[in-house]
């Protein structure tokens, strides 16, 4: 047989195989992330990372033989827009389930949808009203402010710090952290002396900082995703204020650090163990996904895997898992990830329940600080 022939076989017969591989119609997945607009930081890794685990389940043979199809659509942060689209996934697309939107607001938005459809959600945002109180076909992967209020103030309490401003943007996010960290408080013998805000296109809060720099003020929390921490960063940076400054882990990338420039050295910060990675001890259960993760995005885009991208991942494995352990139909897929336990995934490991459908614990938290232009794990 001739080289030509022997290789036009070939090609005809991996076709054939290929095909046969995926004899039956794709299992569709819908994802909704804010790709373009202000929350682009948020959505684009998340859109990024999606496509890349589905394509590798794809190459490895998919989920029961059967391909997965990813169908996205850039919300642009609009809570609008992403009803409209969330609707077009569920009624157009025939979508089994959907992964996020990516921002706090639009989740709330699309919760009534998914719930009326009976679509299984799995949100990529981190406010805790999104899962509590529970609903029934929704679920997260962005670990709960709760969770990081927390973090925050057990890190201020072993400092023997009691006197607190608060920073908050305000929207949907903002909110819920603002709420939170009121809330939480009393519970470690915290005071709030000053409880102030910020509109998301705001690009300028001295105003704040300097009745904040005239108050009792032992430290400030910022609560917000970029840009705006980062201009608060830079103007605290500019007023001289020495006050201890914690974000949220709103903005726990490389990218806070690159907006805020030198302003951003000491900031210290709640954030999934992923910016880290290289720095856990190898007994941590996340971390051979965590250095997959990152070693994958890292080939794929010439960029560094995030916080915000590993929600992304683990949506899709938590999916893939629910399938695998079921079947593609959204009641199913709804049943098998309210059953799934300790799956080790980027933002920690997952239990969720009948009563918890956030599936973390703060554990899933490391307290981190900028030096020298990168992070750190505070002990």
């Amino acid at each position: 047989m001739s080289f030509k022939r022997f290789f036009l076989t070939f090609t005809a017969f991996t076709m054939l195989t290929s095909v046969s591989a995926f004899a039956a119609a794709p299992i569709k997945i819908g994802a909704l992330f804010a790709v373009t607009g202000p929350a682009a930081f948020l959505g684009e890794p998340e859109r990024n990372t999606a496509k890349m685990v589905i394509e590798e389940i794809n190459r490895a043979g998919g989920v029961k033989g059967r391909k997965l199809e990813l169908v996205v659509y850039d919300t642009a942060g609009d809570a609008t827009k992403a009803v409209q689209l969330a609707t077009k996934l569920i009624k157009n697309d025939k979508v089994s389930a959907i992964i996020g939107p990516s921002t706090t607001g639009e989740s709330m938005a699309v919760i009534p949808v998914v719930e009326k459809e009976r679509i299984p959600l799995i949100s990529c945002s981190a406010g805790s009203k999104i899962t509590d109180p529970v609903k029934k076909w929704v679920f997260k992967t962005a670990q709960n402010d709760a969770l990081a209020v927390g973090r925050i103030y057990e890190q201020l309490q072993k400092q023997k710090l009691t006197v607190v401003a608060l920073l908050t943007v305000s929207d949907g996010f903002g909110a819920s952290g603002r709420e939170q960290l009121k809330a939480q408080a009393g519970k470690y013998g915290i005071t709030i002396v000053s409880d102030d805000t910020y509109g998301p296109k705001d690009t300028d809060m001295t105003a704040q900082l300097t009745k904040i720099r005239g108050s009792r003020a032992q430290a400030i929390i910022c609560w917000g995703t970029n840009p705006g921490p980062a201009v608060i960063a830079k103007n605290a940076h500019q007023l001289g204020i020495k006050t201890p400054l914690y974000m949220s882990h709103g903005v726990s990338s490389k990218k806070f650090i690159q907006l805020a420039g030198d302003a951003a050295e000491g900031i210290r910060l709640p954030s999934g163990k992923v910016l880290v990675a290289d720095l856990l001890p190898n007994s941590d259960s996340q971390k051979k996904s965590l250095l997959e993760f990152v070693k994958d995005y890292q080939k794929h885009y010439k960029a560094e895997g995030d916080h915000f991208g590993g929600h992304a991942w683990d949506a899709v494995m938590l999916l893939k898992n629910a399938i695998e352990r079921g079947g593609d139909s959204p009641a199913s897929i709804r049943e098998k990830l309210e059953k799934t336990t300790q799956f080790h995934g980027v933002g920690g490991t997952f239990t969720y329940s009948a009563n918890d459908h956030a599936g973390l614990g703060k554990d899933a938290f490391v307290l981190v600080e900028v030096r020298n232009k990168d992070w750190v794990i505070v002990k």
